[in-house]
């Protein structure tokens, strides 16, 4: 713990704190209606913590802190039994960990305590990035004219993540149930997502979760 400097981005503070969306909702609109094939979500203000070192050690703290095992294959995505938390391989020595608002630097501190003096780095990124989901009928028709990446089931299983491009922008795609994808991009992308989103979606009907 000596050798980082760490600090809680969650704080108290008197600042308001707004979702990266929330000028896209004010100026883009919301949709809401009955008839649609398309449903978003922004799952905001999450934690996002990427891990870097070995596969060993790191497999062993995150075990004992968080309770779930590092993926065993690339490109893998792992929930634990509330579904609220995931680890998904990023590279072979990198992993993005996501866990509801206000647990990651407790985590980030348990796993730097437990980790000591290994060898390895834990990033809080959780203020650059943000989740979309993405579901219903339309949602993986959605995806293909959408995404590079050959989406199809049989090459797209659930449990599967990848760093892809979505439209014009970079973004880590991810399937974690056979009805929900899930988007993780960039804070500065998340407008331009969205307004895509609600432009390839508009044949489909849009509804949108706040």
């Amino acid at each position: 713990m000596s050798n980082a400097a760490t600090f809680d981005t969650r704080t108290d503070t008197a600042i308001p704190v707004e979702s990266p969306l929330a000028y896209s909702y004010r100026h883009s609109g919301a949709p809401r209606g009955s008839g649609y094939r398309l449903k978003l979500r922004e799952r905001a203000m999450l934690g996002h913590l990427i891990l870097r070192g070995g596969a060993i050690v790191l497999d062993e703290a995150v075990r004992e802190v968080l309770g779930i095992s590092l993926p065993g294959k690339p490109q893998a995505l792992v929930h634990d039994a509330s579904g609220e938390r995931s680890i998904q391989w990023l590279s072979p020595d990198e992993w993005l960990v996501i866990v509801p608002g206000g647990e990651e630097f407790p985590l980030e501190t348990k796993l730097r305590e437990y980790l000591g003096d290994a060898h390895y780095a834990i990033s809080d990124v959780s203020g650059g990035q943000t989740l979309l989901e993405v579901s219903g009928e339309a949602a993986l028709e959605l995806l293909m004219k959408t995404v590079i990446y050959d989406v199809h089931p049989s090459n797209f299983p659930v449990g599967k993540g990848v760093t892809t491009v979505f439209a014009k922008a970079t973004t880590i795609l991810r399937r974690p149930s056979e009805e929900r994808w899930e988007l993780v991009v960039r804070r500065s992308f998340a407008d331009y997502c969205y307004r895509w989103l609600l432009d390839a979606g508009s044949e489909y009907g849009v509804n949108v979760e706040q």
